[in-house]
This record gives C-alpha cells, sequence and structure tokens, in this order.
C-alpha cells in the first residue's frame, strides 16, 4: 500500500476561533479508522475523537502542573462504556451507568500496561487518561481505538511521552491472520491477541488461544506489528502538525556526597543479600541494611534541620534501592545467580495435594516456591451462570474463574475491600487459560465456579493458579480434555547482554524488563501474558523466551501428574446432580399447572431446579 492510500489528512479551520480540525485515517481491518482533533474536549492537554467503522471513542489526556514527591508514577487510566453507544438505557435502578465491570476494568489496565513504560522514568505529575465510548456499531470493539487515542493524545499534548504507539487485535481464521477480528469474526478465530508496540518492537502481549504452538504465536505477534508501524504513522502525521513542544520538569537529583557514603557503607552487604533463598528473611537482612547505613548517613552533625533530614533519608533509601537493582541485575548477567540462588532456567520446588477441603466439590492446593494457590472448584446448574454486560450485549458463561489476593499472601495489611484491577486481571488471565480445556455443555451439563485464593505470594499468583484450578478440576472430576499449566519468565538486559530468567521471583519481576506469563497444555498455547519495562523486544528475543517457557511448563506438568493423573470418574458426594428427562409434548401442561404452581411446588419441597 502507498503512501497516499494508506493516510488521508483532511484539515478544517475554524475561522470564527482561529482553531484547526485536523484528521486523519487509514485502513485498519476491514474498516477505516480515523483520529481526528480539534475539534472537541480543547481544554484537555491532548484529546483524540477516534472511530473505526461505527465505533466511536473520545480519549483524554491530562497531567497536572505541579509535580508530587511519590515514590511511584501516578498515572491513572479509565475506560468507560456509555450505555447509549449501542442505543440502550442502563437497567439498574438510577439508570445511570453502573462502576466500571470486568470488561472496562480489563481494558483500563491493558491500556495502562501499554503506555506506563513510556514516561520519563523522573517525571512524576499526576496523569489521567479517560477513555468513553461514545458509539458502538456491534462489530468493532473499543479497546484498539481506545489504546491508539491515548497514545495520539499524549503525543500531541505537551505531556512528557516517548510515544506514539499503537496496537491491533490479530485473529486466525481457516489459517489467514485477520486484524481487528469483528465481534462474530471473533467467535471462530483460533486466537485472540492484543499487541501493542512502538516503531521498533513489541512492548505488549495479552490474549488467548487454542493450543496454538509457540512459533504460531510469535508469527502471529509480529504480523501484527507490521500493522502497528502503520499506525504509528498514521498518529506521526498528527504530530507533525499539532503536537507541541513538551513541557520541562525538574528531575529530582541525589546529592553526590550522600550518593558516594551509601555506596561505600551498602554495596557489600547487599552483595551478601544475593543467593538467600527465603523472601522474608532476605527483606529483613535488606531492612537491617537500610537501618544501619541510615544511622549513620543521619548521625552527619551538619544535618539539623528536619527538611535536610527528611531530604537525605529520602535520597539514602533511593541510592539504596539503586544498588539492590544494579547487584541483581549484575548478578544475573555477570554471575549467572539469582537473588535466591537459583539458575537462570531453574523452576522452584513444586508440591500438590487434592481433597484438601471435605465439603467443596473439589480443591487443591499448589505449591511453587513461596507462591502457593488454594483453588476449589463448585458445580451448579445453569441457572447459576454467570452473565457478563458489554456493549456487545449480555453474555452468559458456564465457566468461570474468581482470583483472590489477601494481603496476608505478601505479609502486609491493607483495608479488604473488592476485587481491585489486579485480582479481576489475574482471573481473568487464569480463566483464559483454562477455558480451551473445559468440556461442553453436551459433554458436562454443569456450570463450574473456580475460587483462587492467593495463601502466600511472591510472583507468578496467576500462573499458580492455573495449575491449582487444573488440580481442583480434576479433582471434582470435571471431564477436562488436557491438563493446563503456567510459568512466568523475566528477562535482565544491558546493553547486548540478555538473560531469560524462568520462574522468576517478585524482587525480579520489580526489578527487571519484563515479566512474560504463559501457559498451556502439552500440546500448544492457551494464554499469553506480557509487559514489559524497555524499549521493546525483538522476535529473536521472544522467541527464546516463549520456548524457554515451554521447557519449563513441561517441568510443571510433569509434577502435576504426580499429584493427579486425571479427572475423577465420579463427582462429589455434595455436588449436585442434573438428570434430564423427555416429557411428550402433551403433559407439559400437567407438569407446569395452574399458574405454575406443580412445577414451583416441586422445586420448593426436595430442593430441585427444574
Amino acid at each position: 500500500m502507498g503512501e497516499e492510500e494508506r493516510l488521508t489528512v483532511t484539515s478544517d479551520v475554524n475561522k470564527e476561533r482561529g482553531e484547526e480540525d485536523l484528521k486523519v485515517e487509514m485502513q485498519l481491518g476491514n474498516e477505516k479508522l480515523s483520529v481526528e482533533m480539534g475539534k472537541v474536549a480543547k481544554q484537555a492537554d491532548g484529546a483524540a475523537w477516534v472511530q473505526h467503522g461505527g465505533t466511536v471513542v473520545l480519549v483524554t489526556a491530562v497531567a497536572s502542573k505541579e509535580s508530587t514527591n511519590l515514590d511511584f508514577f501516578p498515572l491513572t487510566v479509565d475506560y468507560r462504556e456509555r450505555a447509549y453507544a449501542n442505543g440502550r438505557i442502563p437497567p439498574v435502578y438510577g439508570r445511570r451507568e453502573p462502576r466500571p465491570g470486568d470488561t472496562e476494568q480489563l481494558t483500563a489496565r491493558l491500556i495502562d500496561h501499554c503506555i506506563r513504560p513510556l514516561f520519563p522514568k523522573n517525571f512524576k505529575s499526576e496523569v489521567q487518561i479517560l477513555c468513553t465510548v461514545l458509539s458502538f456499531d456491534g462489530e468493532h470493539f473499543a479497546d484498539v481505538p481506545s489504546l491508539i487515542g491515548a497514545s495520539a493524545a499524549l503525543s500531541v499534548s505537551d505531556i512528557p511521552f516517548n510515544g506514539p504507539v499503537g496496537a491491533v487485535v490479530i485473529g486466525r481464521i481457516n489459517g489467514e491472520f485477520v486484524i481487528n477480528p469483528t465481534v462474530e469474526e471473533m467467535e471462530t478465530s483460533e486466537f485472540e491477541f492484543f499487541v501493542s508496540g512502538n516503531e521498533e518492537a513489541v512492548m505488549s502481549v495479552e490474549g488467548s488461544a487454542h493450543e496454538t504452538s509457540e512459533d504460531e504465536v510469535i508469527d502471529a505477534i509480529f504480523h501484527a506489528h507490521g500493522v502497528i508501524k502503520e499506525v504509528i504513522k498514521l498518529q506521526e502525521g498528527l504530530v507533525a502538525v499539532v503536537g507541541q513542544s513538551k513541557r520541562e520538569y525538574i528531575a529530582k537529583e541525589i546529592d553526590q556526597g550522600v550518593t558516594d557514603r551509601v555506596r561505600a557503607l551498602a554495596t557489600d552487604r547487599i552483595r551478601q543479600s544475593i543467593g538467600m533463598e527465603e523472601k522474608e528473611g532476605r527483606a529483613e537482612f535488606l531492612e537491617k541494611v537500610q537501618k544501619d547505613v541510615l544511622e549513620e548517613i543521619l548521625a552527619d552533625e551538619s544535618l539539623e534541620e528536619e527538611t535536610d533530614i527528611r531530604a537525605t533519608t529520602t535520597d539514602t533509601i533511593m541510592v539504596l534501592s539503586d544498588i539492590e537493582k544494579q547487584e541483581m541485575r549484575r548478578s544475573i548477567l555477570e554471575e549467572g545467580k539469582r537473588v535466591d540462588g537459583r539458575s537462570v532456567k531453574e523452576v522452584r520446588q513444586i508440591s500438590g495435594e487434592v481433597s484438601v477441603l471435605p465439603r467443596t466439590h473439589g480443591s487443591a492446593l499448589f505449591s511453587r516456591g513461596q507462591t502457593q494457590a488454594l483453588c476449589t472448584v463448585t458445580l451448579g446448574s445453569s441457572t447459576d451462570e454467570v452473565t457478563r454486560r458489554t456493549l456487545a450485549g449480555d453474555q452468559s458463561h458456564p465457566f468461570f474463574l474468581h482470583y483472590n489476593f489477601p494481603p496476608y499472601s505478601v505479609g502486609e495489611v491493607k483495608r479488604m475491600m473488592g476485587p481491585g484491577r489486579r485480582d479481576i486481571g489475574h482471573g481473568s488471565l487464569a480463566e483464559k487459560a483454562i477455558a480451551p480445556v473445559i468440556p461442553s455443555r453436551e459433554d458436562f451439563n454443569y456450570t463450574v465456579r473456580v475460587v483462587s485464593e492467593i495463601l502466600e505470594s511472591n510472583a507468578s499468583s496467576s500462573m499458580a493458579t492455573v495449575c491449582g484450578a487444573t488440580l481442583a478440576l480434576m479433582d471434582a472430576g470435571v471431564p477436562i480434555k488436557k491438563m493446563v499449566a503456567g510459568v512466568g519468565v523475566g528477562l535482565v538486559k544491558e546493553g547486548d547482554q540478555e538473560v531469560i530468567l524462568t520462574d522468576m521471583l517478585g524482587t525480579e519481576d520489580f526489578l527487571g524488563d519484563m515479566d512474560f506469563k504463559v501457559a498451556g497444555t502439552e500440546t500448544g498455547l492457551t494464554a499469553i501474558q506480557m509487559d514489559i519495562k524497555i524499549d521493546g523486544v525483538t522476535p529473536d528475543l521472544m522467541r527464546k523466551a516463549i520456548h524457554q517457557a515451554k521447557e519449563a511448563r513441561m517441568h510443571v506438568l510433569a509434577k502435576m501428574c504426580e499429584v493427579i493423573v486425571e479427572p475423577r470418574k465420579d463427582l462429589s458426594e455434595y455436588a449436585p446432580r442434573i438428570y434430564t428427562i423427555q416429557i411428550p409434548t402433551a403433559k407439559i401442561k400437567d407438569l407446569i399447572g395452574p399458574r405454575g404452581r406443580v412445577v414451583q411446588g416441586s422445586q420448593e419441597g426436595p430442593g430441585v431446579t427444574i
């Protein structure tokens, strides 16, 4: 496709207000994608009106003028679907849209993961991205337009942002790749991957598959990246015309004297923590190092003012964190030794147990190192199916998985509230991983609910959930087609040096460059999720990572087979029983009775559902 065919730019100047309305468009999948600016929401720092087919999303970006003193980047991404977008009035009391549902939370989380690594490290102003779905045509989902709109709004604004980025969803139907499949096409697609990236490399991937091979997944991802480059060129056309100079911000500088003293006092001691297997012991050791170093630094007689003491304390803690990160990465790259003493491809010790709870329909306890999941299975009838409301309509699901992450699992005290985005996201990933092996309604006429309680966590709790849920389903007698296991791999990269880590720890996730979760059977992949903190990953690196994950997955599957080999032949004595009886058409009225009295009475007494 030539440059003229790929990109169209139109400009309309509002003579009364002296403003320019700019619109660019390109072919994306089976419809045109257009991005328009300068027409609405002009008081936001950046705003994009994105249309794909008949689906329209307004995305705005605003950053506070003042910088915060927080030790993390305060980015908020919200994605909201309006009921009027597809001609509905909200069915809830008050007729207003309710709190964001799971689909909205998952989409917001997806966008957040794509754009967060692209803000400068020292930029600490609050940034809010709002994606509002204004129109939905029933065919084209709003997730890709929302991510493209967020990138475009940030790129043309004065907010520091290392974009633009693009995204597409890729599927495969009858052996052919399909970009941004429609709602109907998604039903027959062999896989579904949401892929984002910049001009040079892929930045994030999330999606599900039906036991697709590793190499086929990689080919799909990088076919999607070719289309993403075209989306980025579209945004560059906007930036060239209406892009603003990025605002200046003050990067916090640490006193060099403090840096030198902290490094001299702490570097050798922090090196001693590398190789400690237990998370708690390593944390206590590092806390003691921090306490001792702070006492030494703050003993300086010149630190009399409270503000100087607070600033020096903050600087000291920041330098200690930098040293810990540098030493962890140095040990992995130069010595092949990880913080808990393992080699780069070594999987932590695995154990499993089934039937741990006497009255549940199925249960399992799965542990991998210091990550532990207690999974339960509950069987019900069709009336127990979960209904998920989206703009595409209400969808009932006979299989669903819930994930709970209580604060005690990481030794913390926190207020207990409803499930957050993390809980919903991890549960969704585990559900996608297991869904392909769940039997059809014709083969197993039950609603299946799995709940994962994370009892202990040191990374990859979502993949422990996949393993524990598989064991619990087999314990419950659900005739799953194959066993599914999951494992997380990480990356440490410095220049030309790069090391892929199998079954990474929480520290390696936090201080490393990539979190790549891969789940599947012995045949192929069923779900993947990749987030990175660097500029992107090359095809060769991703291919190497996904095959290293396969080796680990086979190891985990073998360990799971030592716990239980196949689904139990019989259901739990506490599980409900479903019986099917054919009633002659002429007798149906006798079963129902006058005004339904007979059928209602039959259900009330013995506790059955008809």
